[in-house]
């Protein structure tokens, strides 16, 4: 036989089951048939934009600073790579250089020396001209005097062979200048490709110390780890990403509405998020973007019967000033519905007041 306390409690269970019954039909009347005409509703997630923090350079995660869930901040230092292989390319280019800087030493100093072998060229060139002036003031004298009968035919053949010779004295020492001046020319060249190497060498020692920094992986921006990809230890090639990281100031729902609603939505328009989480919260956001294509509605959206129909992706984008007060709270992959009006002149509903956490 049932006891009396049995018996009581079965009256205030049925109360209970009545209560949960009327909420839960009111939710759903909600839900499927909305407020009213001048609205539409889709289903959603909620989404936030997601970051790779990836390597630059191949290598060794030496250590990861960060856990899954940890918020952080822009520019946190949030692991770093191994550098020896680096410091190493670092201390080699570093030689490099100075052996470049010596080269423009040498180099310059040979531009010295050529250009001493210019003036003493030039000097020689002088002293054969002189030379030259000599012989031919000779052989004047010598054809005046053969031609007055005071000199010998053969003293006069060898003021004519002095004068030869001296003019091609005069020639020879005219191309050493020449040539002189050719080696200083291409000493100079050798200071401008010694200084080449020299500017080489800075930019090798730049970059190594962009990839040294590099190792150093920061937050681009503010949110908080999702999840971490790699471990210490891992050797990843470039691009290996290392920790997924999600901007919680950056939350949106995606939702898909037909031509009939779409059509009648304008960005910045307001929109209702409702989350089946907390059905208690009507969160206010914005329309940010409606394609301009329609699909096919994916199946974990909408009925067999409404994928058959063409649709357009909406975003409703929550307000960033919301999101900081709350960031605590939030969380991506929530289910819900969205709200939006097709109707400029309607009046959101109480239901669809804004209601946030305190």
């Amino acid at each position: 036989m049932m006891s009396l306390s049995t018996k009581k409690l079965i009256p205030a269970a049925a109360v209970v089951a009545a209560l949960a019954a009327a909420g839960w039909y009111g939710w759903q009347s909600l839900r499927d048939d909305g407020p009213g005409e001048g609205f539409a509703s889709g289903n959603g997630r909620i989404e936030a934009v997601e970051i790779d923090v990836a390597t630059n350079l191949p290598g060794r995660v030496q250590d990861i600073l960060v856990r899954e869930g940890d918020f952080i901040r822009a520019g946190q230092p949030l692991g770093h790579m191994q550098i020896q292989t680096l410091e190493a390319q670092r201390d080699e280019a570093s030689a490099r250089h100075r052996q470049a800087v010596n080269a423009v030493a040498a180099a310059q100093a040979q531009v010295t020396v050529r250009r001493s072998d210019v003036a003493a060229a030039q000097a020689v060139v002088a002293q054969r001209e002189s030379e030259l002036d000599a012989a031919q003031r000779r052989l004047a004298r010598s054809e005046t005097l053969s031609r007055e009968g005071a000199s010998s035919a053969q003293e006069l053949d060898d003021d004519r062979a002095r004068v030869s010779s001296a003019r091609a004295a005069v020639g020879a020492a005219k191309a050493q200048v020449a040539a002189a001046r050719a080696a200083v020319e291409a000493a100079e060249a050798q200071v401008v490709g010694a200084r080449s190497t020299v500017e080489a060498a800075q930019a090798t020692i730049a970059r190594i110390d962009a990839d040294i920094h590099d190792s150093q992986l920061v937050s681009p921006r503010d949110g908080r780890v999702q999840y971490r990809v790699a471990q210490p230890g891992e050797v990843l090639g470039a691009g290996g990403k290392v920790l997924n990281l999600v901007d919680l100031s950056d939350v949106y729902m995606t939702f898909f509405l037909p031509e009939s609603a779409a059509g009648r939505l304008a960005l910045g328009s307001e929109a209702r998020i409702v989350l089946d989480a907390a059905p208690q919260f009507v969160i206010p956001a914005r329309i940010s973007f409606v394609s301009s294509t329609a699909q096919f509605t994916p199946k974990t959206v909408e009925t067999a019967s409404e994928r058959q129909k063409l649709m357009f992706r909406v975003r409703a984008q929550i307000d960033r000033e919301l999101l900081l007060k709350h960031l605590q709270l939030v969380k991506t992959g929530l289910p819900g519905v969205a709200w939006v009006k097709t109707d400029r002149q309607a009046e959101w509903p109480p239901q669809l007041a804004p209601k946030v956490p305190a």
